[in-house]
C-alpha cells in the first residue's frame, strides 16, 4: 500500500478473548474500521517506531518543500479544469511531482479516492503535506463544484508563503554565516592562541623570581575562558547540545511557544516589529485565502488563527471568533488588540461594510508583504555593523588583555 504505515493494536473480540497483531494503514483511523469489520473492540492503536535511519531524521526536519506544492497545486488545478478523471490526473501528479513527500503522499491520496473516500478526506491523512486550511480550501471546492478554482487560489496562498519565507531567510543567511564563522574563529583564538601566550607568561615568571606575577583582570578572563573550553570541552559540548535540545523542546509545548512568541515580538532593534509584520501578512493571506475559496466565516477564522504561526494572533482570533459567533462584528475586536495596528482594524471594517472582505485582507496582506521586503532590507543593513563592533569588540578585547602583561614587563624593565 503507497504511503502505508505499520500500526501495532490490541483489541478483543465480543467473546473477551484478547489478540493482538500489526496492521498496514495510511492511518490510526482506517486501521480501528479494519478490525471492528473483523467484529473486534478495539483497545490500542499506535504507530510502531520506525528504525532509526539518517534519511527520515533528514526527511522529516527538511519538512515539505513550498515551492513544490505551489507547483503540484497548479498543475492540479489545470488538469481538474481540463475536464481530467480524477485518478488519471492524480496519476498524473505522482509521475511527474519532484518531492519524495508530495509523491507518496499522491499516491496515498490516490489509493483512498479509488477506495470511495472524498479528496478532502484522503487529505486528511497526510497532514504533514496538506495542511488544515488546506483541506478546508479542497472540501470547499469539491462542495461547490469549483474545485479548480478552489487548488489555485491554494497555489497562490502557498507561492506567497514561500516567497515571504524566502524573502526572510535570504535576508538574514549573510549575517547569521559571518557571525557563525567569526564565533568559531574566536573559540579557536582562545582555544589555541591563548595558551601560548600562557605559556610565555609563565616563562617570565621562572625567568624573574622575586617578581610578584599577577596577571591584570582582563588577562585572567581570557586565561579562565581558555582553561574552560581546553580543559572542560568533554563538559562543555554535552551541555550546550543538552541546552539547546531542552529549549527546542520546551518551545513546542503550548506554555515555551507563548511565551517565546510574546518574547519575540518585544526584541529591541525594529526586530520585534519585523517579527510582528511577516505574522500579520502571513495572517492576512491566510485569511483572505480561506474566504475567497468559500470556507464557512468561523471555520476560517478557526483556521486563520490556527495555522498563524504566533500564539498571540491565535488567541486575537479566538476574542474574534467568540464576537462574531454571537453577532458581533470581525473589525472590533480586531481594533482593540494591540497585535493589530489601527489601520488594520479600519480596513477590516470597511471590508465588512461593503461586502469587500476578502479584498481588503489581500491589500493587508500585500502592503505588510511590502512592509517587510523593506524592514528586512534595513534590519541588515543594521545588523552588519553592530555585528561587526561586536566581534571587532570581543577581538580587540582579547588582543590587549594578552599585550597587558607584556606591557607591564616593559615598564619593570625599564
Amino acid at each position: 500500500m503507497a504511503g502505508a504505515t505499520t500500526f501495532a493494536f490490541r483489541a478483543m473480540d465480543l467473546a473477551g478473548a484478547a489478540t493482538a497483531g500489526e496492521a498496514e494503514a495510511e492511518s490510526k483511523a482506517q486501521v480501528t474500521e479494519q478490525l471492528r469489520q473483523r467484529g473486534l473492540i478495539v483497545l490500542d492503536v499506535s504507530e510502531k517506531s520506525e528504525p532509526f535511519r539518517l534519511e527520515n531524521v533528514w526527511r522529516r526536519w527538511k519538512g515539505v518543500d513550498m515551492r513544490e506544492l505551489a507547483v503540484f497545486s497548479r498543475q492540479f488545478a489545470t488538469l481538474v479544469a481540463s475536464g481530467m478523471p480524477m485518478l488519471r490526473t492524480l496519476h498524473t501528479l505522482e509521475e511527474q511531482t519532484q518531492d519524495e513527500r508530495i509523491k507518496e503522499a499522491i499516491a496515498g491520496v490516490r489509493a483512498d479516492v479509488e477506495a470511495g473516500s472524498t479528496l478532502e478526506q484522503a487529505m486528511e491523512r497526510h497532514p504533514e503535506v496538506f495542511d488544515r486550511l488546506y483541506r478546508a480550501m479542497v472540501r470547499s471546492g469539491e462542495e461547490s463544484g469549483r474545485l479548480e478554482d478552489a487548488l489555485d487560489r491554494i497555489a497562490s496562498q502557498v507561492e506567497k508563503t514561500d516567497a515571504l519565507r524566502r524573502l526572510v531567510k535570504s535576508a538574514l543567511m549573510y549575517p547569521a554565516l559571518i557571525f557563525g564563522f567569526a564565533m568559531v574563529v574566536l573559540v579557536a583564538v582562545v582555544a589555541f592562541i591563548i595558551p601560548v601566550f600562557v605559556g610565555i607568561f609563565e616563562e617570565i615568571a621562572e625567568d624573574n623570581p622575586g617578581e610578584k606575577a599577577t596577571l591584570p583582570f582582563p588577562t585572567q578572563v581570557c586565561v579562565i575562558a581558555s582553561d574552560a573550553i581546553t580543559g572542560y570541552w568533554f563538559v562543555l559540548i554535552p551541555a550546550l547540545v543538552a541546552a539547546f535540545v531542552l529549549f527546542f523542546r520546551w518551545k513546542r509545548t503550548a506554555a515555551g511557544k507563548g511565551a517565546w512568541d510574546r518574547f519575540t515580538l518585544r526584541i529591541p532593534a525594529k526586530i520585534g516589529d519585523v517579527i510582528q509584520k511577516v505574522a500579520l501578512a502571513r495572517w492576512s493571506r491566510t485569511f483572505s485565502g480561506s474566504v475567497a475559496a468559500g470556507v464557512p466565516m468561523l471555520q476560517a477564522i478557526n483556521l486563520t488563527g490556527e495555522t498563524s504561526g504566533n500564539v498571540v494572533l491565535e488567541q486575537a482570533m479566538e476574542e474574534v471568533y467568540a464576537s462574531v459567533k454571537r453577532g458581533g462584528s470581525l473589525a472590533g475586536p480586531i481594533e482593540r488588540n494591540a497585535i493589530f495596528p489601527p489601520m488594520v482594524g479600519h480596513m477590516i471594517a470597511v471590508g465588512e461594510e461593503t461586502g469587500q472582505l476578502e479584498h481588503m485582507l489581500t491589500k493587508i496582506a500585500d502592503f505588510y508583504e511590502a512592509e517587510v521586503d523593506a524592514k528586512v532590507k534595513a534590519l541588515t543593513s543594521l545588523i552588519e555593523p553592530i555585528m561587526i563592533v561586536f566581534v571587532g569588540g570581543v577581538v580587540g578585547f582579547i588582543v590587549i588583555a594578552m599585550y597587558l602583561p607584556i606591557f607591564s614587563l616593559y615598564d619593570k624593565i625599564g
